[in-house]
């Protein structure tokens, strides 16, 4: 299957290669080229761009590790190796990531070179932002990671060591405030339209930049290198997001050709040749409100812009019911709305059949897809239009930080004033991804102030405040899971951080799965089985080790944790 994906999307991996290969060809070239009419090194605005795109796809979904991560944080299910937990040695997805990483940060280290020889502050400000975002992220999925040696292969350094993940974070948290610096000049060329984030709005990536430091910040707070004074001094500055316009986001367009710039859980879902993704019951059952321990009976308007089900209400799975017996021969359906998937960890009978006019979609928030209008239909690559954002960091996370924050004592202020804050923002992005979709659909409703929003986020804040301590901080990075949904790296993060929200256990003793459709084929949760440990860091790729003589011997994911997680 893994195989099948690989070269299914080899298109991107190919360009990967092709710039390698260009750079290294252009290195050689470029030291006989005296052409003084043409130039031998690339501009910083083409430089930018490509750090840009290559920063855009760090973690996301086809070839990177976001099939792995939405496994992980229980929002999206498959029958590949991720599934319990079980991801291998040799992952193609995770090694793809590893080589996008380190491929854009030799980019990265050009553009910063280069605008530093120049004195062109402003794109040093943003490429050195864009070197401590991707650092973060080795650290946060790996650990110990190269650094100091990763981009001085010109250097003659073929085998880079590992520098310690502590002194990574050290040097991120330095580097951003250096960023700042250069930023604040407002020196030399300025960025335009090849600043695909910010379009060379100089104050918004500063207030980026502060707020992506309190992200690191709050991951750090239960760790010994938590950094009170320079944390109170980031609080002081007071220079953080302060709209949904601020959001640190890559866009994702309707093009498909020379190079497809849709949303790649889009293309995962939507334009698959087999279907390899399926929405989580596990998410669908919090969101219904079905799960007795979080969120019970309050169903979240947010589910027909989360999901598009293929059939509708009552309506009985074609692909391999049996009408004559009433057996839908379904995994997990729920026959009152059509939702239609597998099971985290499923042994059941139909978990692994093809049932591709049944299942349920990711729907048009996460990933440019389609409204469920409760209409049902069957999905094809032409039912949305894939513009939907990769977010990855927005107004509405850092509100939830800060709930977060207020709540464990580190920043003053009102945890239920905040968190209520969080999820209206949450609605509103909802309603501007629609908003920028392009979709045809005519009437999607929208969701801010509507008087569904205004229920569920009342009885959440009733359930915040009935709640002790524990539960507080589990609704309010309950709430960030679910308003975060399509993009799992900082899910993935937080899961390790906090332990919420609690997910699926198919070792449980206690009921997993609480949909009843009152037929005479239940969910049987005996069914679902979990053979391997949570993976608490991924592993490093095989083939770094294998080439690298410095490389340390491989971890065990189970229990190598990341210096933050306690």
């Amino acid at each position: 299957m893994k195989l099948i994906k690989t070269l299914k999307h080899n298109n991107t991996i190919f360009g990967l290669l092709l710039s390698s290969i260009l750079l290294v060809s252009c290195n050689g070239y470029l030291d006989v080229d005296t052409d003084t009419d043409n130039p031998t090194i690339a501009p910083l605005n083409y430089l930018l761009t490509s750090t840009q795109v290559s920063l855009g796809k760090t973690t996301g979904f086809q070839d990177y590790s976001g099939d792995v991560l939405q496994v992980y944080t229980h929002q999206m299910t498959v029958k590949e190796e991720q599934d319990q937990y079980g991801t291998k040695v040799n992952n193609v997805t995770v090694q793809n990531d590893w080589d996008n990483l380190y491929l854009t940060l030799t980019d990265i280290q050009s553009l910063i070179q280069q605008s530093s020889e120049s004195g062109d502050l402003i794109y040093l400000g943003i490429a050195q932002l864009e070197k401590a975002y991707l650092m973060s992220v080795a650290v946060d999925l790996w650990g110990d990671v190269p650094y100091t040696d990763a981009t001085l292969l010109k250097g003659g350094i073929v085998a880079p060591k590992f520098d310690n993940q502590i002194d990574i974070y050290k040097s991120v948290l330095t580097l951003i405030e250096t960023a700042k610096t250069n930023l604040k000049t407002n020196t030399g060329l300025e960025p335009g339209a090849d600043d695909l984030f910010y379009g060379g709005d100089t104050d918004k990536w500063i207030r980026f930049a502060n707020t992506f430091k309190l992200k690191l910040y709050n991951q750090m707070r239960l760790s010994s290198e938590f950094d009170q004074t320079g944390f109170n001094a980031l609080i002081a500055e007071n220079n953080f997001f302060t709209s949904i316009d601020d959001d640190f986001q890559f866009q994702h367009t309707a093009n498909s050709s020379p190079s497809d710039e849709r949303n790649p859980l889009f293309l995962e879902s939507y334009n698959s040749s087999q279907f390899t993704t399926y929405m989580s019951p596990w998410f669908y059952e919090i969101m219904m409100g079905m799960n007795p321990n979080i969120h019970n009976g309050n169903k979240d308007p947010r589910i027909n812009y989360y999901f598009f089900n293929q059939l509708k209400a009552g309506q009985f799975p074609p692909d391999l019911g049996d009408t004559a017996t009433g057996n839908p021969k379904a995994d997990y359906w729920d026959a009152s709305t059509g939702f239609f998937s597998i099971r985290f960890g499923s042994q059941g009978p139909w978990s692994s059949f093809s049932t591709e006019n049944s299942n349920t979609y990711p729907g048009i928030f996460p990933c440019g897809g389609r409204y469920d209008d409760g209409e049902g239909a069957v999905i094809d690559v032409k039912s949305g239009t894939g513009i939907a954002p990769h977010r990855i960091l927005t107004y509405d996370e850092f509100l939830y930080i800060q709930a977060e924050l207020i709540q464990a004592g580190k920043l003053t202020g009102n945890a239920a004033t905040k968190l209520q804050q969080a999820i209206t923002a949450s609605f509103a992005k909802v309603d501007q991804v629609v908003e920028n979709s392009k979709t045809t659909q005519t009437d999607i409703p929208v969701l801010s102030g509507s008087s569904k929003a205004t229920t569920f986020i009342n009885k959440i804040m009733t359930e915040f405040t009935n709640g002790d301590n524990t539960k507080k901080l589990e609704i309010i990075m309950t709430q960030k899971w679910v308003a975060t949904f399509g993009d799992p790296m900082d899910q993935y993060t937080d899961y390790r951080r906090t332990g919420f929200p609690i997910l699926a256990n198919p070792n449980s003793t206690s009921k997993e799965y609480q949909l009843d459709n009152g037929d005479d084929f239940p969910i049987d949760d005996s069914e679902t089985v979990l053979k391997n440990p949570y993976q608490l860091s991924l592993y490093w790729p095989l083939s770094e080790l294998n080439l690298n003589k410095n490389a340390p011997a491989q971890k065990n994911p189970a229990t190598y944790k990341i210096f933050w997680d306690n």
